[in-house]
């Protein structure tokens, strides 16, 4: 193709501007809808009359089907073209919202949740490669913020957007919320969005073998990794069989990826070693952004017993600091090296965790103010110069399947960390409970002094002194318990983040240079 042709194909105008917007919008409700539920699902296990092990499986159908179909999006938009795909994705996760608000039973809303997460797993990455396609390097320090701030911003205020919906109105209303904005982005993607042209002829090379292999993989994947720590891992029967999935559809997978002329993943992109070592990023900022996100919740209302409400009002700071630094991020990122602002972000995002290490069963909005802003903060600062430094210097033909590879390493990232941190709790929690107990026997001096503190209120109030003073004294160490175990988690993301910090000095600079997308 002539570079004139290429550049009549990516000439930015007005239309285009806004068609890029209408796909932001679009991808935001995508990323919001991980999280929305996460606050809410007691709601939703009341209503629908779920058990507390089907109810898990509203957000864990989402994913699955989301994870599956991110990668497989970059060879559908080549193929069907981002207007056709984006039309039909967001057209199919409007109407999925509608079948999850109006679902009776937990199978019916497990169902339409494994839909609205595939069809929306379809918009994510196209925005991505819309914004490192038609925009010229010298527009992307505008772009690439609002884009990393939709993606960082909209799973840390799910929960508080889930928490406020289900406490005003109904969590029905946590889906019907999509409805109308959804016509909305689904009628304005298909009259707008002119960047490509379908390649039907793609088609006839279709990988139904290796989309079979890259559902199974990807799909057992994350069933073990959500599954498997709340069931000993292996010693559950249905782990290790995903487990044996995972393995084979993943060897296929590969096999099929590389021998193919025309595979549904295509991984070379990973042969630029800005956009191997971003994808390592991206991953990182998965477990860091899901985790925290994750962790911070659980803590308020396990220990601190907060309400959905309360605790959307608590984490809704971190992402208020995102909102305010987004724009001086991109301000910095035409000044600045951004490597250096990798390194200044995950060194950011480690502080603010190394500064929960401290946290006692005490801590409230005041004790987490800081950290949550310092996070927000980081997370931008991270998020912007990864994007522009992995994806800004790939060529227009490789941007696709670039950035649904890009978008599933987060992800994936998420799926890993919380794995790992809530192995990590269980173990650490059981391991420091026992030690606490033992340290809390009829020996220990300050311990008796306690107990009969509460025996003697409790009696006071006409009740059961000793032994209602021997279950509080219970439900002291397994806060402690509890606590200790948070620490131990926080430490392990801290040293992460900062342990990886140096790495952005591997990646090499685009400063000056337009990105081979443009030419």
């Amino acid at each position: 193709m002539s570079t004139q042709t290429q550049d009549a194909e990516t000439e930015l105008t007005p239309r285009r501007v806004f068609a890029f917007f209408i796909m932001v919008f679009g991808m935001f409700m995508a990323i919001l809808d991980i999280q929305i539920v996460s606050a809410s699902l007691p709601d939703i296990q009341a209503g629908l009359g779920a058990s507390a092990d089907e109810i898990s499986w509203v957000q864990t159908s989402y994913l699955i089907a989301e994870v599956i179909m991110i990668p497989l999006s970059g060879f559908l938009a080549r193929m069907m073209s981002t207007r056709i795909l984006f039309t039909i994705s967001a057209a199919g996760f409007t109407a999925a919202s509608f079948m999850c608000a109006t679902s009776t039973s937990i199978t019916e809303m497990i169902i339409w949740r494994a839909f609205q997460g595939f069809l929306g797993g379809g918009m994510i990455p196209s925005v991505f490669a819309a914004a490192f396609t038609i925009f010229p390097p010298s527009k992307r320090n505008v772009v690439s913020p609002m884009i990393g701030l939709i993606a960082t911003l909209a799973p840390t205020v799910g929960p508080t957007v889930g928490g406020y919906l289900s406490h005003a109105m109904s969590w029905h209303w946590l889906f019907l919320v999509n409805v109308i904005p959804g016509i909305g982005v689904a009628i304005g993607a298909w009259m707008l969005i002119d960047f490509d042209r379908p390649k039907w002829k793609l088609f006839d090379s279709f990988d139904w073998w290796g989309l079979g292999a890259l559902a199974a993989f990807l799909g057992a994947m994350e069933f073990v990794l959500e599954e498997g720590p709340g069931n000993d891992w292996f010693d559950d029967h249905m782990v290790l069989l995903m487990t044996v999935v995972m393995v084979v559809g993943g060897i296929v997978t590969f096999w099929r990826a590389f021998t193919r002329d025309e595979p549904l993943v295509d991984f070379s992109a990973f042969r630029d070693m800005n956009f191997a070592v971003g994808s390592m990023f991206s991953f990182t900022m998965g477990i860091g952004l899901y985790g925290l996100t994750y962790l911070y919740p659980l803590y308020l209302a396990s220990i601190r017993g907060y309400d959905s409400l309360m605790i959307g009002h608590t984490v809704f700071v971190s992402g208020l600091a995102m909102f305010l630094s987004a724009p001086l991020v991109g301000m910095l990122s035409s000044r600045v090296d951004l490597r250096a602002m990798i390194l200044a972000g995950f060194m950011g995002f480690a502080l603010s965790t190394w500064m929960l290490t401290g946290m006692t069963a005490e801590w409230d909005f005041q004790e987490l103010l800081l950290p949550q802003i310092l996070r927000g903060a980081s997370l931008m600062l991270c998020m912007v110069p990864i994007n522009n430094l992995a994806l800004g210097t790939l060529p227009a033909d490789k941007m696709k399947g670039a950035s649904g590879l890009y978008n599933l390493m987060r992800n994936l990232g998420g799926a890993v960390g919380l794995a790992v941190i809530n192995t990590v709790l269980s173990d650490r929690s059981y391991l420091h409970k026992a030690r606490l107990s033992e340290a809390v026997n009829w020996s220990n001096y300050e311990a008796l002094r306690q107990l009969d503190l509460m025996a003697a209120n409790l009696a006071a109030r006409g009740l059961d002194g000793p032994t209602g003073a021997l279950q509080q004294m219970a439900g002291r160490i397994l806060a402690q318990a509890t606590v200790m175990s948070f620490i131990d988690v926080f430490v392990l993301i801290a040293g992460l983040f900062a342990s990886l910090a140096f790495a952005a000095l591997l990646m090499k600079s685009p400063s000056g240079k337009a990105s081979p997308a443009a030419h």
